[in-house]
């Protein structure tokens, strides 16, 4: 596994699971509507960054170096909370995201990307559709 030098709090860092690459995903998701806008690749380091600096740094797999989002586009992400997922193997960032999240201009990474799937619905439990009486009324049981 490769592992670069970093500065993260040993606590934290001992939390993570990282590929054969030391690297970890890193969901950007904008603060204040939910809107996930891109998936990124952290390892230490750009955590710690995105933790210290209040700007989202990830390392780019293909240039083999870290990178600001934003710092040449201007599209910038301001972090507003940053979460592990429950297996320490997955970064969830809230960001407010200033322009375009994609390298393509588009708003999202999945905005071009919409897949054909059947649409599922959740079974209608018995009796959903009966009128439940409220506690305390003549209705109600004892």
């Amino acid at each position: 596994m490769t592992r670069r030098p970093s500065n993260l709090d040993p606590a934290i860092a001992a939390r993570l699971k990282r590929d054969e690459h030391g690297l970890f995903p890193a969901v950007a998701q904008q603060y204040d509507t939910g809107e996930v806008l891109m998936v990124g690749w952290m390892d230490d380091e750009a955590l710690h960054r995105t933790l210290t600096t209040g700007r989202c740094t990830y390392w780019s797999r293909s240039r083999q170096e870290y990178w600001v989002k934003g710092e040449t586009s201007g599209h910038q992400q301001w972090v507003k909370s940053v979460a592990l997922d429950c297996d320490g193997d997955t970064v969830l960032v809230k960001v407010d995201q200033i322009g375009a999240a994609c390298h393509t201009g588009d708003r999202t990474c999945f905005d071009a990307g919409q897949l054909p799937a059947v649409v599922g619905e959740p079974p209608t439990p018995v009796g959903a559709g009966e009128r439940q009486p409220a506690s305390g009324t003549a209705d109600a049981a004892p």
